[in-house]
């Protein structure tokens, strides 16, 4: 058989991006369009900020500015009338300082934590709409990292940290003219100091920021190991591997400690040499600045005020040491929630615009060949047409690809050659939520929320009503143990289920299935978790569940599947046999060989009609069985 036309293989999955080698400047540059689209929704409460910040930093040196007339026309020349006003004026300036620092802390503070709350859905909600392969390729703990740790630092970006770096720069600007106007010679000293110790600040923070990037992907990684550990304790316990878990996290702690330990250390070396940048310019400064004053070229006010204002000038130095540490973590941060926001969504493909309607079921695999890794094909030239309302069955060993062309069927990965169809329809230019509204999954792994059994079973439908789940949960006999509980319907099944049985599950998930009514139903091992008991008494729900739709099974217990419309037996990726249960037998080959090792050890799960007891009664159908025609009546009920 020839093969299709190649359409590329599966989306390539998100991947942990290297530390880039840009320079901060160019960082922020690249990040800028980022940040401006989270500014700009907020350009009023930036606006009234930095007005705030404008009165809040002029208040701020009313104080030093009238050192020198208290020191030059109170004190030495003895104008004691004007006490009253400069003292007046200092305690005004304080208490308009200290409301406009309350609104600035209260306005956007509130800001930064709403931004933070808006990025956190905004990442879930995109992350939620990546394909499987991304899921595939990153731990469920590392994307719980993603969207909950890494936009933290963002506050820094619209709270008060850099509108407080605005403000020193502001009062910077401010200073340096006063302290220019008092000496320019004692400015240009401490102007040399203070431009030599920021060149080496920004060598700094180059050094500094892959360290925090760093810290967020170890923080990613410990906690994604930990979120595995925790919801498998079960098997944790089950392997007394206790003490090897808490050696593997501890270990991944040790690597977080020592990365924060490393942070820690450039922040104290930067602080420590802020601090004798402050101390050798005080000194200078009082150096020269007494001279002039001996020499009789100042006064002790300008002395005094230059001192003052030379707080304002060398503070948002001081600043840099923190604010600037809190903003690369923001950046570190931005770049990772970036990169998981360039991921494109599996529903945004622009190739895929074709809205279904009301499907029949008819899936065709046309020469489909399929590859998780580039080289490394798992199907190969596969063909097959599914009718309307039959069922295909799959077997084969683990490993063959039966799971893989179940992944295609629910468009879940897109062929890498060939062609599947719906309803003569290339699934690959289908809209995804025209296509699985109308199709029922029912898993081997069954994954329940933690919520009650009828939110569960209504999570497939959200609008079914009470009744109609109901008619599901009795047709796959949820009733029988949900009934026996306190709150019945109503009972928490736990994380993932954990506090009902295996058996208790698997219904849950089948009457989900139920209440969806889909045309296209897969199960996987549907009934692999019940006993002999159980899986009898829902053989006939599952039965009239198929009635009608496009089924693909998947089976290792081969009895199950002994009245599929077709069996394709499917090893290394080749579908190398296929017919009906009794042409597969006869032929005597790979099927023959996999069922004589199991016959005998299942029940059928397809009765042939007629089989068992049957009903005369008006209402159904001559021949039908008792629990048939009460099941059919049910899913009148349910289709609505």
């Amino acid at each position: 058989m020839g093969r299709g036309e190649r359409r590329g293989g599966p989306p390539r999955p998100g991947v942990e991006g290297k530390p880039s080698k840009l320079s901060q400047s160019e960082r922020f540059r690249e990040l800028w369009p980022d940040i401006k689209e989270m500014i700009r929704p907020r350009r009023g409460i930036f606006a009234l900020g930095f007005l705030l910040m404008v009165i809040n930093r002029l208040c701020a040196i009313v104080l030093p500015l009238s050192t020198k007339p208290l020191i030059d026309k109170v004190i030495n020349q003895r104008h004691a009338e004007l006490l009253g006003p400069l003292v007046a004026a200092v305690l005004s300036a304080t208490v308009i300082q200290g409301v406009t620092s309350f609104s600035l802390t209260q306005l956007l503070s509130k800001a930064g934590q709403r931004l933070i709350a808006e990025l956190r859905a905004k990442v879930q909600q995109h992350v939620g709409k990546l394909p499987v392969a991304y899921y595939d390729a990153n731990k469920s703990g590392m994307l719980v990292s993603r969207i909950m740790s890494d936009v933290e630092g963002v506050r820094n970006l619209v709270g008060t940290g850099l509108v407080d770096f605005a403000g020193g720069l502001l009062t910077a600007l401010i200073a340096l003219v006063v302290l220019v106007r008092i000496s320019p010679l004692m400015t240009a000293l401490t102007a040399f100091f203070v431009i030599a110790f920021s060149l080496t600040l920004k060598q700094a923070f180059q050094k500094i920021r892959p360290i925090f990037r760093e810290r967020g992907k170890i923080n990613a990684e410990v906690t994604g190991r930990l979120t595995e550990s925790l919801g498998g304790v079960r098997v944790v316990k089950g392997y007394h591997a206790e003490d090897r878990e808490a050696e593997v996290f501890a270990d991944g702690v040790q690597r977080l400690l020592n990365n924060v330990l490393k942070s820690l250390t450039a922040m104290s070396l930067m602080s420590l040499s802020a601090t004798v940048l402050m101390g050798f310019v005080g000194a200078v400064v009082w150096f020269v600045g007494a001279r002039q004053v001996l020499a009789g070229r100042m006064s002790l006010g300008d002395l005094m005020t230059f001192v003052a204002f030379l707080a304002f000038l060398i503070a948002p130095v001081m600043q840099v040491v923190n604010i600037g540490t809190q903003l690369s973590e923001a950046f570190a941060g931005l770049e990772r929630t970036r990169e998981v926001l360039r991921e494109r969504p599996e529903d945004q493909d622009p190739n895929r615009a074709v809205a279904l309607s009301v499907i029949r079921g008819e899936v065709e695999f046309s020469h489909v060949g399929f590859a998780y890794e580039q080289g490394k094909e798992v199907l190969h030239d596969v063909s097959f047409r599914a009718e309307p309302g039959t069922v295909t069955a799959l077997v084969g060993p683990s490993g063959s690809g039966k799971s893989t062309i179940i992944s295609l069927v629910s468009a879940f990965h897109t062929p890498g050659e060939g062609a599947i169809t719906v309803d003569g329809v290339d699934l690959s230019t289908v809209r995804l939520d025209s296509f699985r509204t109308q199709l029922g999954v029912v898993l081997q792994d069954t994954f329940l929320f933690d919520g009650s059994i009828e939110e569960n079973i209504a999570f497939a439908r959200p609008n079914a009503t009470h009744e109609q789940v109901l008619e599901a949960c009795r047709i796959a006999r949820v009733d029988e143990f949900a009934e026996n509980f306190e709150k019945n319907y109503g009972t928490i099944v736990g994380e993932r289920g954990v506090k009902l049985s295996g058996g208790q599950r698997q219904r849950v998930s089948i009457a989900r299935a139920i209440l969806a009514d889909p045309r296209i139903l897969i199960l996987d091992e549907a009934t692999s978790s019940l006993d002999s008991e159980s899986e009898a008494l829902i053989q006939e729900g599952l039965k009239y569940l198929m009635k009608g739709r496009t089924t693909f099974v998947i089976a290792h217990r081969l009895s199950t599947i002994r009245r599929a419309d077709q069996i394709l037996v499917v090893e290394g990726g080749r579908i190398v046999e296929r017919g009906t249960h009794e042409e597969l037998y006869a032929l005597g080959g790979r099927y023959w060989d996999l069922y004589t090792r199991q016959h005998g050890l299942e029940a059928n799960l397809f009765l042939a009609p007629g089989e068992g007891d049957t009903v005369e009664e008006n209402g159904a159908n001559k021949g039908e069985p008792k629990e048939a025609a009460a099941i059919t009546q049910a899913m009148r009920l349910i289709r609505g």
